[in-house]
């Protein structure tokens, strides 16, 4: 999909536009209507385009919309501000969005032919993208040379084509300690079970906390039992003795073990670990920057495999990088390029790994001291080793959406395994099939 600036609907014709969405909004929400979301999505960002002329056709202004947390935007403006030095007359405009706010948001504007020039963020966005036909196919803007410098991991490829290019890979989730309460970590889930058991107390003391109770957190378990979320059609596999496994080891852990909080969300499970009244929490390495601004001495390594299986649990392994606009116009595409060179340059993917302990992309980069001898990184990069890559299609969104109600019905004891399991499935695939009527 190209974007041509001067397609826009006139001013005069915005009032209709407008109306014509809201009917279809009216119709939308009325169950007899067939009417599909993206219709209403596309009218949508016609009436937005029309409201305002777009950043993309100002030579002078480079626009990125992230999903980086507050201490790494400090470090994002830093290397911003030294490319603009280096490059005056340019204005880069870099935008914090939240996750479903960047999603939404970048398909209405850039169906529309406008939002930002470079979108950075987690490769499950690279699907539903592609789909849309509202992301450049990088393969055609860098060279085989140029692409063969980073580990293959970091290059997310949809249908034959490259779409994203990664500054870091990993992005899984882990086991994190408190040395202090905890000098060496478990290996097992038999050795977790048996710590936690001791060091859970009244009040509000465990052994390991995290954010169970959402469906994302739960696949290291349920790779642990040998599950996984869908074949490679695409097809989702939740009805499986592993699942039903899962769901009951889980329900154990707090049920049974109690060296897990009743109910835990990521907030609860956070602040527990910065407390020191949490021994032990799975997280990503989102969270290294907000531990060690806690003060808590923490080490990392792999979630311990589970005993009966002898599996190690498998999270989901995704990289984190740039997406390029297919509404950016062709003139404008080498000074985008060029951005996007300089934040996946060894220089800067080395800034935020000494900073917050990131895996980088750059092969060059792994004899580095500031990488080779950093003792979270080489952890981390232990747990990425077990760990599956993330489904880039659209359907995994189903899926989740599918798995969240029956999962929190078991921990609710509303659904037992086995019923949860059967829901999952049956529902996912009522889900996958209205995604693409």
């Amino acid at each position: 999909m190209r974007y041509n600036g001067d397609r826009r609907p006139e001013t005069g014709d915005r009032k209709s536009v407008l109306a014509a969405v809201m009917i279809l909004f009216s119709c939308f929400r009325t169950s007899a209507s067939r009417l599909r979301f993206p219709f209403l999505l596309l009218l949508f960002s016609l009436f937005l385009s029309s409201c305002a002329k777009s950043t993309l056709d100002d030579p002078h202004q480079i626009v990125i919309w992230h999903q980086m947390r507050p201490d790494e935007r400090v470090v994002l403006k830093q290397v911003l501000d030294k490319y603009m030095e280096a490059n005056p007359g340019l204005k880069i405009t870099a935008l914090y969005k939240e996750t479903e706010e960047l999603r939404s948001g970048f398909q209405i504007a850039a169906i529309g032919g406008a939002g930002p020039d470079i979108v950075f963020g987690p490769s499950d966005d690279v699907g539903p993208f592609q789909v849309m036909q509202i992301i450049l196919p990088l393969d055609m803007l860098f060279s085989k040379e140029y692409l063969s410098q980073f580990n293959p991991k970091a290059l997310v490829y949809s249908h034959g084509h490259l779409y994203q290019i990664a500054d870091r890979i990993g992005n899984h989730l882990m086991l994190l300690y408190n040395k202090a309460l905890l000098p060496t970590p478990p290996k097992t889930m038999d050795q977790l079970i048996a710590f936690g058991e001791k060091f859970t107390r009244a009040p509000n003391y465990y052994g390991l906390v995290w954010n169970y109770t959402e469906p994302y957190f739960f696949i290291p378990f349920l790779t642990g039992y040998g599950g996984w979320v869908m074949d490679s059609l695409g097809n989702p596999t939740l009805d499986t003795p592993a699942m039903v496994s899962a769901l009951k080891f889980m329900k154990a852990l707090r049920d049974r073990y109690r060296i897990i909080p009743k109910s835990c969300d990521y907030e609860t499970a956070d602040a527990l670990f910065k407390e020191g009244k949490a021994a032990m929490i799975i997280n990503g390495p989102w969270s290294f920057g907000d531990y060690k601004k806690a003060g808590i001495n923490f080490g990392v390594t792999r979630i311990p495999y589970i005993t009966e299986t002898g599996r190690w649990p498998a999270p989901m392994v995704s990289p984190l990088g740039y997406l390029v606009n297919a509404s950016v116009p062709e003139w404008k595409i080498p000074e985008v390029i060029k951005l996007v060179k300089f934040l996946l340059s060894p220089e800067v993917q080395l800034e935020f790994t000494s900073h917050f302990d990131t895996i980088p992309t750059r092969i060059k980069l792994y004899d580095d001291p500031a990488v080779r001898d950093n003792p979270i990184v080489e952890q981390s990069e232990y747990q990425m080793e077990v760990g599956r890559p993330m489904p880039i299609i659209p359907e995994l969104r189903a899926v989740w959406d599918a798995m969240r109600p029956s999962y929190q019905a078991v921990l609710g004891g509303t659904e037992s395994s086995e019923q949860a399991a059967k829901q999952m499935q049956k529902s996912a695939i009522e889900k996958i099939k209205e995604m693409n009527e």
